[in-house]
């Protein structure tokens, strides 16, 4: 009898995910269609303006639009997130990593790669994970910040030198809209754990050998 009512709860729990999966992901489509267009013709409009006159309301509203398009991206990127993987190919952690560092605003943040791994992974889901890793790091650790991304048994690792995350929120920090960051969106470490989960992957989160945040991402198969 507790056997039965163990399975019929994980599938009456399953289903409950399965719905709000559903829903967020609509939610996110019609909040994709619908505001972007407006939020880019009020940028252009900002921008217009403030080559015409200098206003520090102006580049207030310059801020806000950014973070509402920023919005609208990691909302799309979550409800993309919790799909399965999809395509994989063989991917060279070392040769993303640097990619994306790339296209992150890094200041004075620096990038050390120790792994020479090639692992199956959709490049570009990959990709979106390490970004939110290396903005994550940037915003909490400071301009200066140390990132490495190395290998451990079985997968490998995202770490940095800032201040770590303290041992009781290791879990809340991958809830939808939790932010220790003033300008933050509170989708970043969701999003990550969404794209390790979609492949598969555990994720966990300790403390680096300088004493920041590390991440590591195991159960990463290697590219056949």
């Amino acid at each position: 009898m507790a056997l039965t009512q163990n399975v019929t709860d994980r599938v009456a729990r399953r289903e409950r995910l399965e719905a709000q999966n559903e829903r967020l992901a609509e939610f996110a489509r019609v909040v994709s269609h619908d505001l972007r267009s407006p939020l880019q013709v009020a940028g252009g409009r900002v921008e217009l303006a403030r080559t015409e006159c200098e206003s520090d309301h102006l580049a207030g509203a310059a801020a806000a639009l950014d973070r509402a398009e920023q919005l609208v991206e990691d909302l799309t990127a979550l409800a993309q997130a919790g799909d399965a993987a999809g395509n994989t190919e063989a991917v060279s952690v070392a040769e993303l990593a640097a990619n994306c560092w790339e296209v992150v605003p890094t200041a004075d943040a620096t990038l050390s790669v120790d792994t020479d791994q090639t692992i199956s992974a959709n490049r570009s889901r990959l990709r979106q994970l390490l970004e939110n890793l290396f903005i994550n790091a940037i915003e909490h650790g400071g301009e200066d910040v140390a990132v490495t991304v190395g290998a451990v048994d079985d997968g490998f690792y995202v770490a940095d030198d800032g201040t770590g995350i303290p041992e009781d929120a290791r879990e809340e920090v991958f809830e939808v809209g939790y932010s220790t960051a003033g300008d933050g969106t509170g989708f970043g470490l969701r999003i990550v754990k969404q794209i390790a989960e979609a492949h598969g992957w555990t994720i966990r989160v300790t403390d680096s050998e300088e004493g920041g945040a590390r991440f590591e991402f195991t159960g990463v198969g290697a590219a056949e």
